[in-house]
């Protein structure tokens, strides 16, 4: 999946390319998910303040998409924020879980 303005910059190259119209509502929704994924990944891998900046906004990008595909309502996203962080809280603490006796909270497998 590519952004809107992509073919017109591969055009500007004199490159050969194809594209399609995902015109199904389910595999557009798939492949948002993927994007997720891929931008997500792309995140971590960053090294500098400024390449953070540009995958978050990628990655925001993608998010914004899936919000427009399944109608949220910015105050929808806002109070499903909310109820998230009343149950989990935010990261301010900076805690990382070594092992639970449960088993039933996940988190990163290595710590740094």
């Amino acid at each position: 999946m590519i952004r809107d303005f992509i073919p017109k910059k591969i055009e500007s190259n004199s490159e050969a390319f194809e594209v399609r119209v995902i015109t199904d509502d389910s595999e557009f929704e798939t492949e948002l998910l993927k994007k997720v994924t891929e931008e997500a990944v792309e995140l971590s891998k960053t090294s500098s303040r400024d390449e953070f900046l540009t995958e978050y906004a990628d990655l925001m990008v993608v998010l914004d998409a899936l919000t427009a595909h399944f109608e949220f309502s910015q105050a929808d996203i806002k109070d499903a924020l909310a109820r998230n962080v009343e149950k989990k809280g935010l990261f301010k603490e900076k805690l990382f879980l070594l092992w639970s006796g449960n088993g039933g909270d996940e988190t990163n497998n290595t710590s740094q």
